[in-house]
This record gives C-alpha cells, sequence and structure tokens, in this order.
C-alpha cells in the first residue's frame, strides 16, 4: 500500500481590472438609482446589486469617478430643490422647506447604504467627507445659502416667535423644530456655525429688545404685584417654547438671562420701591405673603437681585424697630409691652422668611441683624426683657402646662440671643431673680429653674454660676428654717416658757433667708432701726446660727424684708375689724410706732426708724393711697411736702379682705433689691429699678465696672499667652472671648489698654506703637 499523500491543486482566476468604459457603464447604473431614490422610487431598486456595483467601482480604483460623481449627482438635484423654493411664497416656505430637508435626510440614508463600502475604505484613506455628512454640507450651501431661501426663513422664524409672543396664531411649532433641526444638523455636520449665526444671534438680540419695550411699558401702567405676574408668564411661556421647539441648552441659557434680566434685574430696585405695591410697602400688610413670595420667587432666578428684597426687609425691621423703641420712650412705665411687641415682630417677620423667602439662610441672617440693630441701640432691650421675664414667672406661666412654658422661654432666649447687653440682662434679671425667690412669687421652682438651663446653654456655666447659688441658698436657708424651728422648741422645752413673744405676750415666728454674699445682688443700705421684740428675735436667731457656723458674720437686710401684722381697726369696742397686713418690714416699723401714738410727723417717723429719706416717703405713700388708707396724710396732694407733714391712724379703713397686702407705690428712685448676707423675707424695689434702667437705655454702673474688669482680664490672659500682639488682633481676640457677655467697643478696649500701660502690665513697641508687649 503507497503511504504517499495525495495532493489537490485549485486554479486561481487571474484579476481582470475594470477599464473606464466598464467603470463609467457602473456609475452610469449607480446615478439612475440615485436618480429614482431622488424621484421616490426606491421600492424599485436592488440595493444588494447597486451595493455591489459601488463595492466593484471602490475595488477597482474607481473611488474618485464614484465619489465626484455622487457629488454632482447630489449637488444637481439640490440645485433643483433651491430654485424651487426660491419661488414658494412666504406663507409656506417653512413647511416646504421642513418638508424638503426631511426628504433630502431619508435620500441620504439610502444613498449612504449603497456607498457603505465607499464610506468604510476610500473616503477614510483619501480623508473626504462621507457621503451623509457630504449631503448636508451641500444642502447648506446650495438651499440653505440661497439668497430667496435664507433671508426669507430667517425673518419668517423671527416673525413666527414674535407673534407667538404678542398672542396671534402662529405657524405650526412642529415644522419651526424641524428648521431649526436642520440648521443645527448642517452646523454639526461641517464644524460651521450657521445656527449660531443665521438664527440664535438674531433671536436673542430680538428677544432683548422685545422684552426691553414691553416690561418699561407695562411697569408704568400696573402694579408691581401685576407685572410680577406678568412676568413669571412670560418666563414660563419662553421655557415652554424652547423646550417645544427643542432649542439647546447653549440657546436656552442665554435666553432665559436676557430675560431675567430684562424683566427682572433691570427694573428689580423699582419693583421694591414702588408706591402702594412695591416690595418695601407690602412688607407693612400681612395678608401680602402669596405676593411676596410671587416675587421673591422670581427675584431669585437673578441670585443678585434677592439683595434688594433682603435689604427692604431689613430696613423694614429697623423701622419696625424704632417704632418700638419711640412708644417705649412714651411708654417707659411698661417694659413688657416693649419686649411683647420685639416678639410680635419677631414672628411676624419669621413667617414672611419662612414662606416669602423660602426660609432662605441669607434671609434669615439679615432679619436677625436688622434686630441685632435696634435691640442693641442702647442697654433699654436688655432691661426691658429681665422685667418681661420677671413677669412671666410671676404670673404669666401660671396654670401653663410644661409644653407651652417652655415654648414660651424659647422666645425669650430667641430675643436674648439678639442682645449684645447680655450682662446687663444678667445685673436685672439676677435682681428680679432674688425678689422672686425671697417673696416666694415664683409660679413654679422648674419654670424658674428652666430658664436657668436655657441661659446656661446659651452662655456657658460661667453667666448662671451665680444665679444657680442662689437656688443653693435657698434650699439651704429652709433646712436652716427646718432646724431652728427645732431649736426653739427644744429651748421652750427647757425654759417653760413661751420663747419669743412680743409685749402682750402673743408668740411671734421669724423666718430667715440666708444668703452669700457673692451671689446675690449686693445692696449698701444702712438697716434702720427694729421694734426690739422684732431685734430680740434677730438676735436669738443669730446665737442659733453663729453656734452652727463659727467664723461667719450675718448682715441684716432689713431693706429687703416683709412682715405680717396683726391690726384692729375701729373707733367702737363692739364693732372691731381685724385684719392680716402684709407689709414690708419698713412699714412694718412705720405702723408700730403707732401703738403708741395717733399721730406722728415725718421728721418723728425718721428720726425712730431711721428708714433711709426716699424710701421713707416711698413707703408712707404706700399706706396712705386711696385704696389701702391705713395712714391719713395731713398734707394734700400726693407728695409730702416737709419734715412736718402729719400721718395719723386711720381707724375707720375697711376691706373686703381678712389677708390684705399693702403694695409699694412705683417710683424712678428705688432700693437695689436684696443684700448681702441674712435678709428677713425678702427683696425691695428690683423691678422699679430695671424699669428706671430700661426707660433711660444706660448701663448700669455696677456693670460699667465689671465691664473694666473683664476686659483687662481678658487682655492680660491674651498678652500673657501670646507675649507680643497687634492693636487689631488684640481686640478682635478680646471680642470673641467676651461676646458671650457683652460686646466691647474699640474706645473701651482701648482705654483698658491705655490703663494696663500706666500700670505697667503691657508696654508699647519702640517701632510700632499698634504693638502691645506682655510685661513679666
Amino acid at each position: 500500500m503507497s503511504d504517499s499523500r495525495k495532493r489537490f491543486k485549485m486554479p486561481l482566476r487571474a484579476h481582470v481590472p475594470m477599464d473606464k468604459t466598464v467603470a463609467s457603464q457602473t456609475w452610469n447604473v449607480l446615478a439612475k438609482a440615485i436618480d429614482e431614490i431622488y424621484n421616490r422610487n426606491a421600492s424599485k431598486l436592488s440595493f444588494e446589486e447597486l451595493y455591489r456595483n459601488a463595492y466593484n467601482l471602490v475595488l477597482h480604483k474607481h473611488g474618485t469617478l464614484l465619489y465626484e460623481g455622487v457629488t454632482e449627482k447630489i449637488n444637481s438635484h439640490l440645485t433643483e430643490t433651491a430654485e424651487h423654493l426660491s419661488n414658494v411664497p412666504d406663507t409656506s416656505l417653512l413647511e416646504e422647506l421642513s418638508t424638503t430637508w426631511s426628504e433630502h435626510l431619508i435620500t441620504m440614508i439610502m444613498v449612504r447604504d449603497i456607498l457603505m463600502y465607499m464610506d468604510r475604505t476610500y473616503i477614510q484613506q483619501q480623508r473626504r467627507r462621507p457621503v451623509y455628512k457630504l449631503g448636508l454640507h451641500l444642502f447648506r450651501l446650495t438651499v440653505w445659502e440661497h439668497p430667496k431661501v435664507k433671508e426669507r426663513s430667517i425673518e419668517l422664524l423671527m416673525a413666527s416667535v414674535r407673534s407667538e409672543r404678542n398672542g396671534l396664531l402662529t405657524d405650526d411649532r412642529s415644522v419651526l423644530k424641524q428648521v431649526l433641526g436642520m440648521l443645527l444638523e448642517l452646523g454639526l455636520s461641517d464644524g460651521s456655525n450657521v445656527y449660531e449665526n443665521d438664527f440664535e444671534t438674531p433671536f436673542l438680540a430680538q428677544t432683548q429688545e422685545y422684552y426691553r419695550v414691553e416690561s418699561q411699558g407695562y411697569l408704568s401702567q400696573n402694579t408691581a404685584t401685576d407685572y410680577v405676574a406678568k412676568a413669571t408668564k412670560r418666563l414660563e411661556e419662553e421655557k415652554d417654547r424652547a423646550t417645544a421647539l427643542a432649542l439647546p441648552l447653549a440657546t436656552e441659557t442665554p435666553l432665559q438671562s436676557i430675560i431675567e434680566t430684562e424683566l427682572v434685574e433691570r427694573h428689580a430696585r423699582t419693583l421694591v420701591d414702588m408706591e402702594h405695591s412695591g416690595f418695601a410697602c407690602m412688607l407693612k400688610d400681612d395678608t401680602k405673603l402669596s405676593e411676596l413670595r410671587d416675587m421673591y420667587t422670581i427675584f431669585a432666578r437673578v441670585p443678585t437681585s434677592v439683595d434688594n428684597l433682603r435689604e427692604a426687609l431689613a430696613e423694614r425691621i429697623k423701622a419696625d424697630g424704632k417704632a418700638l423703641i419711640t412708644d417705649q420712650e412714651k411708654r417707659a412705665s411698661d417694659p413688657p409691652a416693649f419686649v411683647k411687641g420685639v416678639l410680635q415682630m419677631r414672628d411676624r417677620y419669621d413667617k414672611i422668611v419662612e414662606f416669602s423667602f423660602r426660609g432662605e439662610k441669607r434671609a434669615r441672617k439679615r432679619m436677625r441683624e436688622s434686630f441685632e440693630d435696634f435691640l442693641n441701640t442702647d442697654a433699654r432691650a436688655a432691661s426691658c426683657l429681665s422685667v418681661y421675664v420677671d413677669e412671666l414667672l410671676r404670673v404669666g406661666l401660671r396654670g401653663a402646662t410644661e409644653d407651652q412654658i417652655t415654648q414660651e422661654l424659647n422666645k425669650v432666649i430667641v430675643v436674648f440671643r439678639y442682645l449684645s447687653d447680655k450682662d446687663v440682662f444678667e445685673s436685672f434679671y439676677k435682681q428680679h431673680l432674688a425678689k422672686r425667690l425671697l417673696m416666694g412669687r415664683s409660679v413654679s421652682d422648674d419654670a424658674e429653674r428652666a430658664m436657668v438651663s436655657q441661659l446656661k446653654a446659651e452662655c456657658g456655666y460661667q453667666f448662671t454660676s451665680k444665679l444657680e447659688g442662689m437656688f443653693n441658698d435657698m434650699r439651704i436657708s429652709r433646712d436652716m428654717q427646718d432646724s431652728y424651728k427645732t431649736y426653739k422648741r427644744a429651748q421652750a422645752a427647757k425654759q417653760q416658757s413661751g420663747g419669743e413673744t412680743n409685749g402682750s405676750g402673743r408668740p411671734i415666728d421669724i423666718e430667715v433667708d440666708v444668703l452669700t454674699n457673692g451671689y446675690w445682688p449686693s445692696q449698701n443700705i444702712p438697716a434702720c432701726t427694729l421694734p426690739t421684740v422684732v431685734q430680740e428675735a434677730i438676735d436669738r436667731y443669730t446665737k442659733f446660727y453663729l453656734e452652727k457656723h463659727t467664723g461667719r458674720k450675718l448682715s441684716w437686710q432689713t431693706s429687703a424684708g416683709s412682715a405680717e401684722l396683726k391690726a384692729t381697726f375701729g373707733s367702737d369696742p363692739n364693732k372691731l375689724r381685724r385684719y392680716e397686713l402684709g407689709v414690708s418690714t419698713y412699714q412694718m416699723c412705720i405702723l408700730l410706732l403707732f401703738n403708741n401714738a395717733k399721730t406722728l410727723t415725718l421728721g418723728q417717723i425718721r428720726l425712730n426708724t431711721h428708714i433711709p429719706n426716699s424710701e421713707l416717703r416711698r413707703h408712707l405713700v404706700s399706706l396712705c393711697t386711696p385704696k389701702h388708707r391705713i395712714l391719713r396724710k395731713g398734707s394734700r396732694g400726693r407728695g409730702i411736702t416737709s419734715d412736718d407733714d402729719t400721718f395719723t391712724f386711720n381707724p375707720d379703713y375697711t376691706s373686703k379682705l381678712k389677708r390684705v397686702r399693702i403694695p409699694l407705690v412705683k417710683e424712678t428712685s428705688v432700693s437695689k433689691g436684696s443684700g448681702d448676707g441674712a435678709n428677713a423675707g425678702g427683696a425691695g424695689g428690683a423691678g422699679g429699678a430695671a424699669a428706671a434702667s430700661a426707660a433711660n437705655g444706660a448701663v448700669p454702673m455696677k456693670v460699667e465696672e465689671d465691664r473694666r474688669h473683664l476686659v483687662e482680664a481678658a487682655i492680660v490672659r491674651i498678652m500673657k499667652a501670646r507675649k507680643s500682639l497687634g492693636h487689631n488682633e488684640l481686640f478682635a481676640e478680646v471680642s470673641r472671648q467676651l461676646s458671650v457677655r457683652f460686646t466691647p467697643s474699640p474706645q473701651f478696649v482701648k482705654k483698658r489698654v491705655e490703663s494696663l500701660i500706666e500700670r505697667e502690665y503691657l508696654e508699647r513697641s519702640e517701632r510700632d506703637h499698634r504693638q502691645y508687649s506682655y510685661v513679666a
């Protein structure tokens, strides 16, 4: 068997090049096919055969013949199309152009399919324009650039948009969209700016002029509210038109910018200031929130224009604030009314910012700054707020739930945050708190502690340390009072006698609040001369206290105490009227003098009591008021004219109540609350002091003195750490550290620096007088 392999031979067909005659014939077949495609007879053609013919031409190096032939054929048909369109009337030109364009695209897709092989090989090798793009390029040059096509089409496009804006019937938007799409695609096909140059530029220019004229005319004849509604409608129409016409983002963005500039930015100031209907005017009306919101919404399209609205808001708040201050100056006796007005203002403008400004942070910031501006004109707001809180915690929160208490205190803290003079508030708040604690007038301990907790959260532990110390003193005093009662019972059991008694043998009780000197408002008022039985009771308590706490000293503040007296009125022994009178310690001292005399002069009362003259007059007037006429004043009028004015006990005094509290009349000069050491029952006059300061807006001298110490301490602390520092840097750091309590002025800090230099804590640099160094 032979193991030789069989071999097969395959004959190869020799390559026969296509001559020019055959190539020309082949092209003629393709040329007729293109004509049939243009004539809408493509269904009769065999695309497979046509593709093979084109393939063979390119394969046999006749690509140039094919490409140039296609170019000439397309251009020939487009020339006929251009001539046709040039004779079409204006009424149907855009529609005809749209139809022609659609048909041309279909034609070029078919031609491209036939010549696909040429696109892949010949065109890439020769770097010629692809067939489809060639067709678009030729359409632009031949059809669109025709003088009687382009100019008329552009004018018709502009006229159609202008008619839409004027509310007239226009061409079908689909036609406009198709024509604009044509311009876009023509530009993309050959890198020309046909869309931008021929449509976008004149379109934007026309838009700007149209809305410039319309906005000026409409605004001159309508209200700001009507104008905003019109402008909003226009903006929506343009956006809808841009979407319907499929305008590219590159056109839509400048289009919106132009409209917003002409409709909003150019007239922003006018829309704010227009009389009777502008934004500033509408801020006065609580019913215009929706209109304000609409104006803000349209202004928000041009962010720089919103500054006009924020400025109007700030000016309105400042104007209302100044009106409140002016009203408060007229009604200086009612500080809470000022704070209530501020809270109402705050609620109102907070609603405006939240709804009309859509809660914008920058608007909220301007609102806060505006409130701070008028509230920190002087110390009036701080003192008024302290009086308001005092009224709230004495009577305003009576019967309130825990949620209501929290809500009301949160409102207080909102105003408190606006204050730069927080130390002034603290000073007056401490006086009021002392009065409430010592007189037992707080609505609840929980409300008091909640308020202190709020202040602590805002300003830190240092701000409320003394306030918390006052609460601690009251707790210790209650425990001490319980111990004293136990002590008295033990002493009574030993002596088999009635402890403390008055001259009639009736027992009296004394309640003492022992206060730490550094926590409570200081008061340097000399003690008055107390009745003997009261002084003996004080001596016994002093002995008891010092037995428990050796080394301590009690300073009795008789100006801040209270007492309950049992008084008998009536001339007929069978018709006597007995009352329990709630009086201050000073009133008690005055009334007990009338146990031994029916009539006394001012001079005699002062000599026997040693009550300061201003307080003596105030307490005497309080006992002679028409409602509580315990004493009869000899002279006429409301005031006390001289030391010879007489006061007589009034046996005819009557009251419907068995327990009667005698209130003190208010004066502009009053004592400053409770003092150091021990206090026999309460604090007097703090509310009047705060009201007086609220009236003139001055920073209390004690607060001013504390500020000097605080600023100097801060400067020394900073300079000790930094060793050397410039004046501006030092001022900024001092302000930052003290901002929790108050904001020092540059002049104030400069004076303190000068004082420290004089006392050789600091020294100036020899090279730069604004550079300071710490002296170790």
